[in-house]
């Protein structure tokens, strides 16, 4: 059975505002997270603390972990991207334990 375009506006209209809620709130928690870690203290470009929350993103998603292709940048944070790449296992287990 077809839907009048007028219910399908209203639906379309309260999903829009779901996401938004939900938006808001994963927002806010990410937001609270960050500062706790005191990123709120730090000065740092939007792009590149864009980018660096990007590759904590793929890390958490399965990815590999600063590909970049910033081939200094990461050359200089191999040493903290390999323990950082040790840690999360680490605390895995930990958690597993726990």
């Amino acid at each position: 059975m077809k839907k009048p375009s007028s219910r399908i506006r209203e639906e379309i209209a309260r999903l829009q505002d779901q996401l938004k809620q939900a938006e808001t709130r994963e927002a806010e928690r990410i937001g609270r997270i960050a500062l706790k870690a005191g990123l709120g203290e730090i000065e740092i470009d939007e792009a590149e603390l864009q980018a660096a929350f990007e590759q904590i993103a793929k890390r958490f998603r399965g990815g590999k972990p600063a590909a970049t292709g910033k081939k200094d940048a990461g050359d200089g944070r191999a040493a903290s991207g390999d323990s950082a790449t040790q840690s999360p296992g680490a605390d895995a287990g930990g958690l597993g334990e726990a």
